[in-house]
């Protein structure tokens, strides 16, 4: 059975720090890059980073860029998000999810075929 499983969000004050955790199975890891998306209250789910395990290759969405790091634990079936200098426009609900084809070149979500997601996890920046 496939299934993603995000864990590691919760609330935190502007200027902290969560790492979330994706954790695969039910399929290989070098088969998909896992993307990570949010969605805030009133918003559309919007994709905020990729990572490629074919070739190591990653993006980021502007506004997250050079504060949130994508990286993956072959493994353990498991790929993170640290995200730091968390902003109050952070807040949402943080998802993972597989794109196919394996490469993070594309940029949209609505150029990939997504075939799993997994349940989400709130993250809240709030003091």
């Amino acid at each position: 059975q496939v299934q993603l499983v995000e864990s590691g969000g919760g609330l935190v004050q502007p200027g902290g720090s969560l790492r979330l955790s994706c954790a695969a199975s039910g399929f290989p890891l070098d088969y998909y890059a896992i993307g990570w998306f949010r969605q805030a209250p009133g918003k559309e789910r919007e994709m905020i980073s990729c990572l490629s395990s074919s070739d190591d290759g990653t993006w980021y969405e502007d506004s997250v860029k050079a504060r949130f790091t994508i990286s993956g634990d072959n493994a353990k079936n498991t790929v993170y998000l640290q995200m730091n200098s968390l902003k109050p426009e952070d807040t949402a609900v943080y998802y993972c999810a597989t794109l196919h084809p394996n490469i993070c070149s594309y940029y949209t979500a609505s150029s990939y075929r997504i075939d799993y997601w997994g349940q989400g996890t709130q993250v809240t920046v709030s003091s």
